[in-house]
């Protein structure tokens, strides 16, 4: 089966939604599919195709942005040229190309499956609000063209303003969890690398510097952690420097941070054995999510199967792998205080919060989430 996937940023743009991607997309060609990736050169430096992992990739060139979209003029073209090729269409949203590239499908008769990742909220402002009413309209003219739309949790789902119009189309698949085997030997040139003392507690968060992610109240907590462990210190994995539309958001954080010392570490993006040694090696992850932007948090599952528990807001889907598995507690967002609370409780109780990390690694395995999809294409293939 030739499968078509879509979605506005591929690797290497790092977040949750193209990590989500790739790992689908790479696993589907273990499977014994053919996929290419239609996405954008985000970046000058980057090839227009090349093969990765197996997948083809293609990146039309951006003409311009509006918000954290791109103008793509030769995306319809290409959409053209492989809907004469492809049997099955999957669209990843949040994205504004997304709805006539659904409606080309229709109109070759191929499948759409449409994975959507999360609610859209731009920050205020004309050009954002723009935007946003632009994304809604194409998100429901995608969703008419669909044939399912898969999403992350039930929680979710009943909470979002798109998922709730489109319960009829909705399949629940959890995303693709995977991190690096590591060894002890691994993990002690991690500690080592990065100057993590002995008895060193290491409070962890991985994510774009972004505003969504409640970062400032992760900061606001870290003072009462201290003050019953004085060896807490975060460290913060992620990109942190020139995100994209959050240069303000990071002048903000930064006196806030600088205050903190010895006890804050950003180590920016890590290769994938050095982020399963963090994993192992941080006594809780944090996940501090404030809005509708954040539809599930594979952070969290990504430390459990290592065996470490999270701290997760009370909001839908993002509470979800917390709720399932008893690895952590969970807080109501943006407030500090409560998570300074279940950091030091998760400390002081760590084996309340262990959980089954064989379970959980079962269960969101990539192979596991293919097959899902897989079983989705056939179905939709064969009745076409």
């Amino acid at each position: 089966m030739h499968i078509l996937i879509n979605l506005t940023y591929y690797r290497p743009h790092f977040s949750g939604l193209t990590i989500y991607a790739e790992r689908l997309a790479r696993t589907l060609v273990k499977l014994g599919h053919k996929v290419t990736v239609l996405t954008s050169r985000f970046r000058p430096d980057l090839p227009e195709q090349e093969m990765v992992d197996g997948v083809h990739v293609i990146r039309p060139f951006v003409a311009m942005r509006i918000s954290k979209g791109v103008i793509m003029p030769t995306l319809p073209f290409w959409a053209l040229k492989l809907m004469r090729e492809v049997d099955v269409v999957n669209l990843h949203l949040p994205q504004m190309d997304a709805a006539y590239i659904s409606w080309i499908a229709r109109l070759y008769g191929k499948p759409v499956v449409t994975t959507y990742h999360c609610d859209l909220l731009l920050p205020t402002g004309a050009i954002h609000w723009v935007a946003n009413q632009g994304a809604h309209l194409f998100s429901h003219l995608t969703a008419a063209a669909s044939d399912v739309i898969v999403t992350n949790s039930h929680d979710y789902a009943e909470n979002s303003w798109f998922l709730r119009k489109n319960m009829d189309k909705l399949r629940i698949i959890t995303p693709p969890v995977e991190v690096a085997q590591v060894s002890e030997n691994d993990i002690a040139k991690f500690c080592a690398k990065y100057q993590i003392q002995n008895g060193q507690i290491i409070i962890g968060m991985v994510a774009r510097l972004a505003c969504e992610k409640g970062v400032e109240y992760l900061i606001g907590a870290m003072p009462k952690v201290i003050e019953k462990y004085p060896t807490a210190r975060v460290m913060y994995v992620g990109q942190y420097k020139n995100v994209l539309g959050e240069e303000q958001y990071a002048e903000m954080l930064a006196p806030m941070i600088e205050k903190l010392g010895e006890h804050w570490t950003f180590l920016g993006l890590l290769p994938a054995e050095e982020l399963a040694a963090f994993f192992h090696v941080a006594r809780v992850i944090v996940s501090p999510s404030l809005n509708s932007t954040e539809s599930f948090g594979m952070v969290q599952v990504e430390a459990m199967t290592c065996g470490t528990p999270a701290v997760s807001s009370n909001i839908p889907g993002v509470r979800c792998p917390v709720k399932e598995t008893g690895m952590g507690r969970i807080v109501p967002p943006g407030d500090s205080q409560a998570i300074a609370e279940a950091i030091i409780e998760i400390l002081d109780h760590p084996a309340s919060y262990q959980g089954d990390a064989d379970a959980v690694r079962r269960r969101y395995s990539p192979e596991s989430v293919a097959r899902k999809y897989e079983a989705i294409f056939k179905e939709l293939t064969s009745s076409k």
